[in-house]
C-alpha cells in the first residue's frame, strides 16, 4: 500500500486531499498542529476503513518533521497543504509579517518536501499547494510573495529531483469554500463568491482531485508545473 503523508490536513482542502487519497486505497499519514482536529479527521477516515494516522506537529520544527516521516516504512508521497493566510494593507505589513507568512508557507513547506525527497523511491510524487493569489493582488502582498515562493522551489525541486523520476508541482486553488474563507463576515463571502465565473467558490473535494491526478501514475511525465484549479479565473487576473 503506497503512504501519502499530507499536512494541513486537519480541515479545508488539506482535509479533503486526506480523504481523496484514503478513498483511493492509500496509507495517509494526516499532519496538522491541532491535535484535536487531525485526530477528529484521522477517526473519522479510520471509520470509514482507511489505513490512517494522525500526527501533531509544525511543520516549521526539522526534527519533528523528519521523525514523522521516518516512522514510516516508506513515502510515496508528500502533499503541502499547511498554510497560513492574513489581509493587510501594504503599508500596515511588517517585516515580521513577512517572516511568519514566509516561516509557515515557504519553510514549512520546504522541510518536508525535502525529507520525503529523501526517502522516496523512483516514482514519488511531490504536490505543493500554492495559490491564485501568487498572481498578485490587493492586501496580502506577504501572503503573495509567499505562494509565488512555492511555485518557484516547485520548479527548483523539480529540476534537482528529475534524474530520480521523483516528480515535482503544485496545485494552485482559487477562491475556496474552507472554514478559514467562511471565517469572513457572510456577506464578504458572498461578494467574493460573485468575483468567481461559476458564481461559487470551489469545494475542498474540487482540488483534492486535481491533487489525487497529479499524484498518480498517470502523472509520470508532469513535473515542475503549477495547475491552477480557478475556474477560469486566473485568465484575467485577480481583477480584486
Amino acid at each position: 500500500m503506497k503512504t501519502v503523508f499530507v499536512t494541513g490536513a486537519a480541515q479545508g482542502i488539506g482535509q479533503a486531499i486526506a480523504a481523496r487519497f484514503s478513498r483511493d486505497g492509500w496509507r495517509v499519514v494526516l499532519i496538522d498542529r491541532n491535535h484535536e482536529a487531525v485526530e477528529a479527521a484521522a477517526a473519522e477516515l479510520a471509520v470509514e476503513g482507511g489505513s490512517v494516522r494522525g500526527v501533531t506537529l509544525d511543520v516549521c520544527d526539522e526534527a519533528a518533521v523528519r521523525a514523522c516521516l521516518a516512522a514510516e516504512p516508506r513515502v510515496d508521497a508528500v502533499v503541502t497543504a499547511a498554510g497560513i493566510y492574513s489581509d493587510r494593507e501594504f503599508f500596515d505589513l511588517t517585516a515580521d509579517d513577512f517572516r511568519k507568512m514566509h516561516e509557515v508557507n515557504v519553510v514549512g513547506t520546504f522541510l518536508i518536501a525535502q525529507e520525503g525527497a529523501r526517502r522516496m523511491q523512483r516514482g514519488g510524487r511531490i504536490v505543493m499547494i500554492s495559490s491564485r493569489g501568487a498572481l498578485g493582488g490587493r492586501r496580502f502582498a506577504h501572503y503573495a510573495a509567499s505562494k509565488a515562493a512555492v511555485i518557484g522551489l516547485v520548479r527548483a525541486m523539480a529540476m534537482e529531483l528529475q534524474a530520480r523520476e521523483v516528480t515535482v508541482n503544485s496545485i494552485a486553488p482559487g477562491f475556496t469554500d474552507t472554514p478559514m474563507t467562511r471565517s469572513a463576515p457572510p456577506e464578504l463571502f458572498e461578494q467574493w463568491e460573485k468575483l468567481e465565473y461559476r458564481g461559487k467558490a470551489a469545494s475542498p473535494a474540487e482540488i483534492a482531485a486535481s491533487v489525487a491526478f497529479l499524484a498518480s501514475e498517470d502523472a509520470g511525465f508532469i513535473t515542475g508545473q503549477s495547475l491552477f484549479v480557478d475556474g477560469g479565473k486566473s485568465l484575467g487576473g485577480l481583477g480584486v
